[in-house]
C-alpha cells in the first residue's frame, strides 16, 4: 500500500513540475521563407514566347546568385544564342556574341553536383578551367550525361520548351535567336511588347478604279 502511495506522488510531481527544457528553450522563430518566384528565371525569346526556368540555389548557390544578379542588371537583354548545335544544346550569355566574352564580374568556382544533364537542363558554360564559369549558360535539347559533374547545373526549363526547340541552329547561326528580356519571376516583369507586322496602307480608290472594266 505504501509503495502505491509513493508511486502516485512521484507521478503527480512529474506531471505538475515545469519542464526545464521548456524553460531554457531558445527563441526559434523561423525566418521568412524565400518566395518560389525568387528562384524562377523568365527568358522572353525572339522565337515567340516565354521560357520559365526553375533555378536550384541549394545545389549551386553562387552560380544561381550570379544569374540573378546579371538578370536584374539587364545584362542578358538583347543577347543572342551564339552557339546552337542540333541534337545537343543552345548556348548564350555572351554580350559580344562570339563565345569569348562574359561579364565584368570575377569567374566562379565550380559547384559540380550529381543532378543529371537532362533535356531542358540549364548549365553554366566554361573554358578549360573548371573554375571559369562567368555569365554564359546553355540549355540542353537532349540528355548529355557525359557532362555530369563536369559542368555546373543551375536549373531546368519548366515551361516554354518549344520556344527553346525553335532557336536557330549554327555556330554562329546565320540569323541568331535572341533573349529579348530576362527577368526574375518575383519582379513581375511582363513580356516585352512585340512589334506587329507592317501592314501596307490601302491604296486610295479613284474614279478611274470605279469605272474600270471587271475582269472575268
Amino acid at each position: 500500500m505504501l509503495r502505491k502511495i509513493c508511486l502516485m506522488v512521484a507521478v503527480t510531481m512529474f506531471i505538475t513540475a515545469p519542464s526545464s527544457a521548456q524553460e531554457s528553450a531558445p527563441d526559434t522563430t523561423a525566418a521568412e521563407s524565400v518566395p518560389a518566384e525568387e528562384n524562377m528565371l523568365h527568358l522572353d525569346l525572339s522565337t515567340g514566347g516565354r521560357v520559365t526556368i526553375q533555378l536550384y540555389p541549394s545545389m549551386a548557390p553562387n552560380h544561381v546568385e550570379r544569374i540573378k544578379t546579371l538578370t536584374r542588371s539587364g545584362f542578358y537583354d538583347g543577347i543572342i544564342f551564339h552557339r546552337v548545335i542540333e541534337g545537343f544544346m543552345a548556348q548564350t550569355g555572351d554580350p559580344t556574341g562570339t563565345g569569348l566574352g562574359g561579364s565584368e564580374l570575377p569567374d566562379l568556382k565550380a559547384e559540380f553536383h550529381r543532378f543529371p544533364h537532362l533535356r531542358g537542363v540549364v548549365s553554366m558554360a566554361r573554358a578549360q578551367s573548371e573554375d571559369s564559369a562567368n555569365s554564359q549558360f546553355f540549355i540542353l535539347f537532349y540528355p548529355r550525361f557525359s557532362l555530369d559533374e563536369n559542368y555546373t547545373v543551375v536549373g531546368r526549363v519548366t515551361a516554354g520548351m518549344p520556344f527553346v526547340d525553335a532557336i536557330q541552329r549554327g555556330e554562329p547561326p546565320t540569323t541568331p535567336s535572341q533573349i529579348l528580356q530576362a527577368s526574375i519571376a518575383a519582379d513581375n516583369k511582363p513580356p516585352p511588347a512585340r512589334s506587329a507586322p507592317a501592314i501596307a496602307p490601302e491604296a486610295e480608290i479613284t474614279i478611274d478604279d470605279l469605272n474600270a472594266p471587271i475582269n472575268p
